[in-house]
């Protein structure tokens, strides 16, 4: 018997602000059975460089304000762990008042434009990724 030690490269986290009901709905779609990381998760780290072991899709549900307009495009490489933040924002306006189609493409669409950003940190930083096979292997099992 062997072990898949490869670690996914991508994960997700949320944050929650209140509403037990939207708390559920968006547990679905990153969790689910058919959620987000059930999706991705043949894609292992060490299929696209050395110099990340995790990009973390940080999905902020119903901001505050303040911590919405503190909120980063895109945060700083993490050298020490390999890893990335990136934040998302979850509201009335981008998911909870569309239908089920429009919250899909726009998971899809926030998760691809998301890893696009990357491009500047990985050339500033000079880091090891391959971040169009990715972004390719991304879109295409978002798709399946």
């Amino acid at each position: 018997m062997t072990t898949d030690t490869k670690q996914n490269i991508i994960g997700f986290y949320a944050s929650f602000n209140h509403g037990e009901t939207e708390e559920e709905n968006v547990k679905k779609y990153l969790w689910g059975d058919n959620g987000l990381k059930n999706r991705l998760i043949s894609l292992k780290s060490a299929d696209y460089g050395s110099d990340f072991n995790l990009i973390l899709f940080e999905f902020y549900v119903n901001p505050i304000p303040y911590e919405r307009k503190n909120l980063r495009e895109i945060e700083n490489y993490r050298r020490k762990e390999k890893s990335i933040g990136i934040p998302v924002i979850i509201d009335n306006e981008n998911f909870f008042n569309k239908s089920e189609k429009e919250r899909w493409l726009f998971l899809k669409g926030e998760l691809l434009r998301k890893l696009k950003l990357l491009d500047s940190k990985i050339k500033r930083n000079k880091l090891d990724l391959d971040l169009k096979r990715l972004t390719n292997n991304v879109e295409i099992k978002l798709n399946e």
